[in-house]
């Protein structure tokens, strides 16, 4: 028999540092950047766009630490892992998400690359364009699990953006045997289509060994090869016991166990940043599983969640999200 869990969730990805900035799309077509996605570039691009770039913004951020930020910020309990360098970003990076609740105690690497850094480019439509240099966070192995930590957690939360080093993929699926052999859940974001592209084999096989998959329309798309919104989620629905789709303005929806919800997107007064707005929905809807509410309620969380999110600048939550759910 497995012991009581003593966290709700616990994420693994990439730690990464954001640095944001408002720019028009004349700066993205003068730099070569591809609107409203995600280019992984190199020191030397980091160095360089950084410098172009207008001032802005600069915070801890990463898929599945702005996720773990908002459970801490609806009240979950949570820890993270994700490997920084022994830099001053990397001091930053922990700083940062230790002082919001989150739970860290990942080893810095030692003499490699520098701590992870994405410069994001936010157009007037609010849609954010990432660029981002992987450094340090890349090298996450097994060898960086907390089998303990994991064994201790309700939900393991695995971010795709770090699915791509054989010894991330490697600390993948170990993450998920050791959580199941506790008896927990394994959750996994697909991040992005061109993760999904670049992995479809590898990602088609990680999915077999996760109980919670969470994607937008494109990414399922990419995974399934299916066209129609409805027939994607439909494929993944045959995959994953429980499968959240996010659908832009429409909302979302929920397959659990056979059983469809849609959930509407809640109103918001301004879109001023969609940057993390998949980030906070997962969050919400994890919280929502771990606290034992059923599904259309948990979706429900995560829209407003994401409402909040990109209702400013920023993947995380300015205003404290407990308050927000009643």
């Amino acid at each position: 028999m497995s012991q009581p869990a003593t966290i709700d969730v616990l994420g693994v990805g990439n730690a990464i540092v954001d640095v944001l900035a408002e720019a028009g799309d004349d700066f993205l077509t003068a730099e070569s950047i591809a609107k409203g996605g995600m280019t992984l570039i190199d020191t030397a691009r980091a160095t360089q766009l950084y410098g172009a770039m207008p001032a802005g913004l600069e915070m801890s951020g990463g898929s599945a630490a702005n996720t773990m930020a908002g459970i801490a910020s609806l009240g979950g309990s949570c820890a993270y892992i994700g490997k920084i360098a022994n830099d001053q970003l990397g001091e930053v990076f922990a700083h940062d998400i230790r002082a919001i609740g989150v739970g860290f105690d990942s080893k810095p690497l030692i003499g490699g690359e520098p701590t992870a850094r994405c410069l994001i480019l936010i157009t007037p439509d609010a849609q954010r364009s990432m660029n981002t240099f992987l450094g340090a966070s890349s090298y996450l192995s097994v060898g960086d699990l907390d089998i303990e930590l994991i064994r201790s957690a309700k939900i393991t939360y695995l971010e795709g953006y770090l699915f791509d080093r054989p010894e991330a993929k490697a600390a993948f699926f170990k993450a998920a045997e050791i959580a199941h052999n506790a008896g927990r859940k394994v959750a996994l974001t697909l991040s992005d289509t061109f993760c999904v592209a670049s992995h479809h084999a590898e990602f088609t096989k990680l999915v077999a060994h996760i109980d919670i998959l969470f994607a937008n329309e494109s990414e399922a798309a990419a995974l399934t090869g299916e066209t129609g919104f409805e027939a994607s989620v439909a494929a993944l629905a045959a995959k994953c016991p429980v499968v959240c789709v996010t659908h832009g303005a429409e909302g979302s929806v929920i397959v659990a166990d056979g059983q469809t919800y849609k959930i509407p997107a809640e109103p918001i007064a301004q879109l001023a940043d969609t940057t993390g707005a998949g980030d906070l929905y997962a969050a919400g809807v994890l919280y929502g599983i771990t606290a034992g509410l059923d599904m259309a309620t948990a979706g429900r969380i995560g829209s407003i969640a994401a409402a909040e999110c990109i209702g400013h600048v920023g993947a995380r939550p300015q205003r404290p999200l407990r308050a927000l759910i009643g």
